[in-house]
């Protein structure tokens, strides 16, 4: 069915450099477009992927346990986590920049972990329901993956932003490293992952 359409079925293989198809047999395992090496799924792929993002999960906690940043207004205030901080933020009339936070440092961070989780869970249990939906669930975690970095920018453009107030300031907390660390293998864990997989019928 779905891996009678796939061009490994057929004997292709795709160079992951240059992105040449060609016969799998024909040029001895090296693309004849850039001399390559040709492989038919990424080496380890499911391993690398699932290595990254338990590493990911595992700092996602100190993340949001340690204060990620410490809110002070008119002289006055105390280290907060990320939880803590929408909230100082929110009572501090910032709304705008709390939801930023909200959006940022929670939501796009958790829900690219559990969209990884699950195509792990797809090619380990082998669903071969809906490949196109899953694929196209893939590609926008490796497109969100371009903006990672935006959580780490965000708090440095917040404590400048907020600094230049006067009367209130933002600092960084110890949580911002762990916090970075979860951006970074998050973006590992989507590039190494091979979308080839799910499309891979296995009986």
């Amino acid at each position: 069915m779905t891996s009678q359409k796939t061009a490994l079925a057929q004997g292709f293989i795709r160079c992951h450099d240059c992105g040449c198809l060609s016969k799998q047999a024909e040029q001895n395992n090296h693309c004849p477009l850039c001399g390559g090496r040709l492989h038919p799924r990424l080496p380890n792929s499911f391993q690398r992927t699932a290595a990254l993002l338990l590493s990911a999960f595992f700092l996602y906690i100190p993340a949001n346990i340690f204060p990620i940043m410490t809110y002070t207004r008119l002289g006055v205030g105390e280290p907060h986590t990320i939880i803590g901080g929408i909230f100082a933020l929110i009572n501090g009339g910032m709304v705008p920049v709390a939801l930023l936070v909200l959006v940022a440092s929670i939501l796009v961070p958790l829900l690219k972990l559990l969209g990884i989780g699950l195509l792990l869970l797809n090619v380990h249990y082998r669903w071969q329901a809906h490949p196109k939906k899953w694929t196209m669930m893939y590609r926008i975690i490796a497109f969100v993956g371009r903006w990672s970095m935006l959580d780490i920018f965000m708090i440095s453009i917040l404590v400048s932003l907020v600094d230049m107030e006067g009367v209130a300031k933002v600092i960084a907390g110890p949580a911002a490293t762990a916090f970075a660390a979860v951006v970074v293998l998050t973006m590992f864990a989507a590039k190494t992952f091979d979308p080839r997989l799910l499309w891979d019928k296995q009986d």
